[in-house]
């Protein structure tokens, strides 16, 4: 019965547009055991990607509606379910796998979990999650890469974070499972910023808004990805990434998904009369996209993400980030529910 149930919640995340899909081994089923009790399984399966209130919940579970909003409630504070308040009715739906209910699970993260998710990734999961597209996540660039005349409106990040109100900062998840699993990164780890549009009491993760655009210009120096929601509006987080610990980074470095995170709408190149041949570039490139040529370093065009890290570090001034003509331009989904529409499209799911 219990296997049931966790099969259930594994179909049902797969019908998300972000995809769970399922491995021949079962592991994904072990990962989800890990999370949630049979009974946090059961309700959390019978959640879809639409908010729905909570009585249309609870007669399909067979709960009473106050035994339902408190079941929900805990599914909401573990990560599982999502929760919104419109017109005084509480509505809720599923929560994706990743981004949503993986990402949830930073304070709980043992080795055990961290394990059964790099098996996951292995057999299938990352392929299934992370290669449809839309992308989960878009490059924005280093904003000190870009002339900020003609940056696009949804790149300018910082733009973007001084409309903000609350600020948070967490560790990385990604990080702290690839420590859990014997392979610690060289970067800082307590850099995943997320902010929103509404005044929130303080807690133990606030920031100031000053703190907060110090972090994403010190993520920039010492040479991390700036990554977000693949959507032009609708921003609340930065994850500062690397390409040895990122999940969507790992996507192309470990994977072979070239086309697991969007790229900007960017392209780096090195002035091979001006390079002095010191690798700083080649250094901070994520993604593998600079090698040498004969003593000096040129940029692998269809490899790069246009992160513009290479600019920053280079000292003398032989790296350019150019913005791509607008016939090769991509642009973002509107916003999260445009994501997701055309996401389903892709995976042959609309209408399920």
């Amino acid at each position: 019965m219990a296997q049931d149930v966790y099969a259930r919640l594994a179909d049902a995340l797969d019908r998300l547009p972000n995809g769970f899909p399922r491995t021949e081994s079962g592991v994904e089923l072990a990962v989800l055991r890990k999370i949630a009790t049979p009974e946090e399984a059961d309700l959390a399966s019978r959640l879809s990607g639409t908010m729905e209130p909570t009585d249309a919940i609870a007669a399909r579970a067979g709960l009473a509606p106050a035994e339902a909003r408190r079941a929900l409630m805990g599914l909401v504070r573990k990560g599982m379910a999502w929760f919104e308040r419109e017109g005084g009715v509480n509505r809720f739906r599923l929560a994706p796998f990743i981004v949503g209910l993986y990402e949830a699970q930073l304070d709980v993260l043992d080795e055990e979990l961290a394990r059964l998710v790099e098996e996951y990734f292995a057999q299938g999961g990352a392929a299934g999650i992370m290669g449809p597209e839309p992308a989960l996540h878009r490059v924005i660039p280093a904003q000190t890469a870009v002339e900020h005349e003609w940056v696009l409106p949804y790149d300018d990040v910082r733009a973007i974070m001084e409309g903000a109100k609350s600020f948070f900062v967490r560790d990385c998840i990604c990080r702290t499972e690839q420590a859990l699993v014997g392979n610690p990164c060289r970067f800082p780890v307590h850099n995943c910023l997320s902010f929103t549009w509404r005044e929130v009491p303080p807690g133990p993760e606030s920031v100031t808004k000053e703190e907060a655009l110090a972090l994403l210009e010190e993520t920039e120096r010492i040479g991390l990805v700036h990554t977000v929601s693949n959507v032009a509006e609708g921003i609340g987080y930065v994850c500062n990434c690397c390409g040895c610990c990122c999940g969507i980074l790992r996507g192309i470095t470990e994977f072979g998904l070239e086309q697991s995170v969007a790229k900007a709408n960017y392209l780096a190149a090195i002035d091979a009369d001006l390079c002095i041949g010191c690798g700083v570039c080649a250094e901070r490139c994520h993604v593998d996209a600079i090698r040498e040529v004969g003593g000096v370093y040129a940029v692998i065009a269809e490899r790069c993400i246009g992160c513009g890290l290479c600019v920053t570090g280079c000292s003398s001034e032989a790296v350019t980030l150019t913005r791509l003509p607008e016939a090769e331009t991509v642009h973002p989904p509107a916003d999260f529910a445009a994501w997701e529409q055309e996401r389903l499209r892709n995976r042959g799911l609309t209408g399920t």
